[in-house]
């Protein structure tokens, strides 16, 4: 029997469930629950480093001249905070992410082409190794209108290049990878009606959600896995 431990905001949960992924598409909300995450229930937070890529800016604004140097840059950034996961950060209670390891290769694949893509899949296949799976991934979702209307009112500079059809492919690139994604659970959250940044009911009913997978215990209300196997799988918690 797995032993427990009591954790702010949490209550009891199982001594191995501590990783949790927030995924989705740029501007759907996942870095801002990663840190209502943090205040509510004083996680440890890992997050993409957006801000530090200096070809970001210039990437939305032309993409073929300046996909290279910022795909490179998110592929050393991620993998050294990875490794960071893999020498001693796990010990901490729980950590949140607001990115997966796995999307590094789908962004890649998604603005690269001939001779860079395959530079960069020689560089990643020499970094890939045995990463950090999280316990669960939550993937929010919106439609595209939906979250281009989010992008325009952050105000991101460079963000307002990002076009519907940019947004429409990555989305069919991250459900291609969920289907045949083994390493953990994946629950889809549609979050049109939800403002978790504003509304406290909203707030809690997301928080609501996590906090069930957490302990091992979903909520009456939480989606299934978006793969059903992994219902008939040993639980992970």
């Amino acid at each position: 029997m797995r032993v427990g431990r009591v954790i702010q905001g949490l209550g009891r949960i199982p001594e191995l469930s501590k990783f949790i992924v927030i995924e989705g598409l740029i501007g759907v909300g996942k870095t801002s629950l990663c840190r209502i995450l943090q205040r509510e229930w004083n996680v440890k937070l890992v997050l993409e480093p957006c801000e530090d890529n200096p070809f970001l800016a210039s990437f939305y604004a032309d993409r073929a001249r300046f996909a290279f140097p910022a795909q490179m840059f998110y592929l050393a950034s991620r993998y050294a905070q990875q490794m960071g996961l893999k020498q001693g950060e796990l010990f901490d209670d729980v950590i949140v992410s607001d990115y997966l390891y796995e999307k590094d290769r789908l962004f890649a694949e998604e603005t690269l082409g001939g001779e860079e893509l395959g530079l960069y899949r020689r560089f990643a296949d020499l970094l890939r190794g045995s990463m950090t799976q999280p316990d669960f991934v939550v993937f929010l979702e919106a439609p595209t209108d939906v979250i281009l209307s989010r992008i325009q009112n952050r105000g991101i500079v460079g963000e307002e290049n990002i076009d519907a059809r940019y947004l429409d492919s990555l989305r069919e690139r991250y459900y291609d990878m969920w289907n045949g994604f083994k390493g953990a659970p994946v629950y889809v959250i549609p979050t049109t009606e939800l403002n978790y940044t504003a509304s406290e009911t909203d707030r809690e009913f997301i928080l609501n959600l996590i906090k069930g997978w957490l302990s091992g215990v979903p909520a009456p209300t939480a989606p299934s896995p978006y793969r059903n196997q992994w219902q008939s799988q040993p639980t992970l918690f």
